[in-house]
């Protein structure tokens, strides 16, 4: 019993530090792809939203910023996840908004819990889709106004953006590949053979 879980201690320590192994380069490449990306559209929407509602489009985006620029390979970074798990939880926040309007515990807690399963279903999960259903029901009255406007534009326009980013900035380096060829290779495989 002793041994085995030595095992499964040294098999976790060489897993985790592989994970967080990262060359000097990529750290340029992860700073200039999330700062482009973010600033992108904090630029687009400023004239749309007031600077509280960036806020909250941003705690979102930034978590996705961390997967497409940090963790390129992820198949949570991967284009199918990136843009299906953002929209498909706005639309989602902002029925169940529609649905429990002035009720926010459960509306918050229903919004991220469907998404999540909305997600699963779809074969789209993208952690930050979560994020996205929660603030269209917590967002400001402007957001909330927005019914689901806010699906088309803050979230799908600003997918697009740090989609468009990504694949940019991350084929610059000879060593990052964005979209991961491992998961379109089998996408294409399965479709068109």
């Amino acid at each position: 019993m002793k041994k085995r879980i030595q095992k499964h201690v040294r098999t976790a320590r060489y897993i985790f530090y592989k994970e967080t192994l990262i060359d000097f380069k990529d750290h340029f490449w992860t700073f200039f792809g999330s700062f482009t990306g973010i600033a992108l559209i904090g630029f687009f929407h400023a004239d749309y939203l007031s600077e509280v509602d960036n806020v909250f489009l941003i705690g979102s985006f930034g978590a996705t910023a961390v997967l497409l620029y940090g963790l390129v390979n992820s198949p949570l970074a991967q284009p199918r996840n990136l843009i299906g798990g953002h929209v498909l939880s706005a639309i989602v926040g902002v029925t169940i908004h529609y649905l429990f309007p002035g009720q926010l515990w459960v509306a918050s807690a229903l919004a991220v819990s469907c998404s999540i399963v909305v997600m699963q279903i779809t074969k789209t999960m993208h952690p930050p889709g979560g994020a996205t259903a929660l603030i269209a029901n917590i967002g400001s009255e402007k957001i909330m106004a927005m019914g689901y406007w806010y699906v088309l534009s803050p979230v799908l326009t600003g997918v697009l953006i740090l989609l468009i980013v990504a694949i940019l900035v991350n084929n610059r380096a000879a060593h990052r590949q964005y979209p991961a060829n491992k998961y379109w290779y089998k996408f294409w495989r399965r479709r068109y053979r």
